[in-house]
């Protein structure tokens, strides 16, 4: 099959969600996801006026900065239990109130101890979003979810790409608190509108099925359940395909303004100009992404990605120019796509009883590993290794890219 063929299925399945009845549930969704991502990444376009104001040091503000991922990652576990329990619908409108409320706190907090607390908060409320988005379009979308997942985790990238400079512009122009307060009414509206168009859970859920169930029975027979959907073949090698490459994002995304300011002497505006047009990519990059998987699987989409990303993160150090620089932040891009398949396939993979409980526990995993990341990147960097964090990310995904190799092969979905 030519490449043409390929690129016209895929637009025409992503163009075709337009007139889908079940099109409002996917734009709560990805609203909802927009405001969730797009303000955990005003954190750093507000820190220098967080410093200003609580006099702290940058190694505070970094701290600052680790409290609200660890607390988004140990938050994902409980938020996929809660989501079996409860049902998709109450986890998703829930996360979105208390996470407007939680901004009100980060505004109006004068001690540095409470900044931190209100921080810790903000990223447990917005992990509870992080599982439940995946099950309830995986639910609604049963043969095109790749396509809706992606969608939504664009919308999240549009989120990265224009909250944090409007957040910044208004710290500028009035206070930091501005920043983050802008953000709250869009919380209750999206609350509002996730509680209008998403289902409820039916009769068959898993919340409904084990009613008459002690609770301690139903904790064991569903952590049996769990520890067998994740001891599967597919399982495991997505999982450590998602892993793999979350290292090499973690790094990437954590030191590549800065490498581009240090070593390539591109001006800071610059080079947060490309930080920006990075994930703006993933707007596109992932819906298609999204689709190929739909079309092709993930043995056969992930590779793609997975290589483009792995070449351009090994060219990286040698490109000087402003222009070279600005091509290959289109082909870095690819390290936003790949977990369009990868989380469509776990999600798809696990049974629906425990979906949310088995996605929960590898979010949890993969992400408390990816933490650690960005600690060696870093190390590199003071030991005068900066192109090296980049080489080794480059190793990362090509391992991640060979265990493509070890998946299953199934048939075209169509």
């Amino acid at each position: 099959m030519t490449v043409e063929p390929i690129v016209r299925r895929i637009v025409t399945g992503v163009d075709g969600l337009r007139g889908d009845p079940r099109t409002p549930v996917l734009i709560a969704v990805a609203g909802g996801w927009f405001l969730s991502l797009g303000v955990r990444l005003v954190y750093p376009a507000v820190i220098p006026h967080l410093r200003t104001a609580y006099g702290i040091s940058l190694s505070t503000a970094g701290l600052l900065l680790t409290v609200l991922w660890l607390a988004y990652a140990v938050g994902q576990l409980p938020g996929g239990v809660l989501s079996d329990r409860f049902g998709e619908r109450a986890v998703l409108v829930a996360s979105t109130l208390v996470s407007g409320a939680v901004l009100g706190l980060v505004v109006v907090v004068e001690a540095v101890e409470f900044l931190f607390a209100a921080t810790a908060l903000f990223g447990l409320s917005t992990a509870l979003y992080g599982v439940s988005r995946f099950t309830i379009l995986s639910a609604v979308y049963p043969d095109n979810d790749g396509t809706a997942i992606g969608i939504t985790m664009a919308a999240g990238d549009l989120g990265n790409t224009v909250l944090p400079p409007f957040a910044g512009f208004l710290a500028v122009t009035f206070a930091w608190q501005f920043g983050f307060a802008f953000a709250i009414p869009g919380f209750l509206i999206a609350a509002a509108a996730l509680f209008v168009t998403l289902p409820k859970p039916n009769g068959g859920s898993g919340t409904a099925a084990s009613a008459g169930t002690a609770p301690l029975r139903r904790a064991i027979e569903t952590g049996r359940t769990v520890a067998g959907a994740l001891r599967t073949r597919p399982v495991i090698v997505v999982t450590a395909i998602q892993t793999l490459a979350y290292c090499a994002w973690q790094a990437f995304t954590g030191f590549y303004p800065t490498y581009l300011i240090d070593v390539k002497g591109l001006a800071p505006t610059t080079a947060t100009l490309l930080f920006g047009g990075f994930f703006a990519m993933g707007v596109a990059v992932k819906p298609v992404t999204g689709r190929a998987y739909d079309l092709y699987g993930a043995r056969r989409t992930l590779p793609v990605v997975l290589t483009v990303a792995t070449v351009s993160l090994a060219v990286l150090p040698s490109v000087t120019s402003l222009p070279g620089l600005t091509l290959l932040t289109i082909g870095l891009s690819g390290l936003l796509g790949y977990s369009t398949a990868t989380l469509s396939y776990l999600t798809s993979a696990l049974p629906s009883a425990v979906r949310g409980s088995g996605l929960g526990v590898l979010r949890t995993a993969y992400m408390g590993i990816g933490a650690g990341s960005p600690v060696v990147a870093g190390a590199l960097a003071d030991a005068g290794l900066f192109d090296e964090v980049f080489l080794l990310s480059s190793g990362l995904a090509l391992v991640a890219a060979g265990c493509c190799l070890f998946l299953p092969r199934r048939t075209t979905r169509t």
